[in-house]
């Protein structure tokens, strides 16, 4: 149970009437499922912010948080997020835990979510919010992304949440027959968001859904 009202994180009245606009925005762009709009409604998006910084929590902007990352665009997050289809109890490994506010969302669709993060620093102090907010039931990690989870595999989805210059086969590997990756993918800072089905062991159909920009997908992991 997610406990949005405890210790140092307060919800309040103006809070969720920001989030209702922050809603009313990200449709008016083109987000039709419910229940992605029901998520960041529900989700207090101020908490992944430093308090200095709560009034950013609901412009549809990105905003950068510790190690160099960002929490990414709301229209952004809901829109990966609606190429995956997520469907009830599907197993997703998220590449790219950040603040850890997309995991959140995919559990909010009722997912069974595996999430990596390849800062140390970064992992650690997501890991411990998550927690104190109530989702716990979200697998944290601490490695490279571009080697994924083998032990976990396969997921019925991938999501990665930074900019890749190539799509890792290791992660294809990891996804089931059927599974969907969502990917933003390609040359230069702005990349194709890239929605890739595996049909079989050998076949990928791949589709284009417009340009982004993200923070690039970098392989290894830092300790510092």
């Amino acid at each position: 149970m997610q406990n949005f009202n405890s210790m140092n994180y307060t919800d309040s009245y103006r809070h969720k009437g920001l989030r209702k606009k922050l809603v009313e925005l990200v449709k008016s762009k083109g987000i039709n499922d419910d229940r992605i709009l029901q998520a960041i409604l529900k989700i207090p998006r101020h908490y992944f912010l430093d308090a200095a910084f709560a009034d950013w929590a609901y412009r549809d902007v990105a905003f950068p948080i510790d190690a160099d990352q960002t929490i990414s665009q709301p229209y952004t997050v809901a829109f990966q997020t609606e190429l995956l289809d997520v469907k009830p109890k599907d197993k997703i490994l998220e590449i790219g835990t950040g603040s850890g506010y997309q995991a959140t969302v995919l559990i909010e669709l009722g997912a069974k979510v595996y999430t990596i993060e390849r800062q140390k620093k970064l992992f650690e102090k997501t890991s411990k919010f998550l927690a104190e907010i109530g989702y716990n039931s979200i697998r944290t990690f601490f490695g490279d992304g571009y080697l994924g989870l083998p032990r976990y595999a396969p997921f019925d989805k991938i999501i990665i949440t930074a900019g890749a210059n190539n799509i890792p086969k290791e992660l294809l590997k990891q996804l089931k027959i059927g599974g969907i990756m969502v990917i933003p993918y390609g040359n230069g800072d702005v990349k194709d968001m890239i929605k890739l089905i595996k049909i079989d062991a050998k076949n990928i159909r791949r589709e284009k859904h417009g340009k982004f920009r993200f923070v690039p997908f970098k392989t290894g992991v830092e300790n510092k």
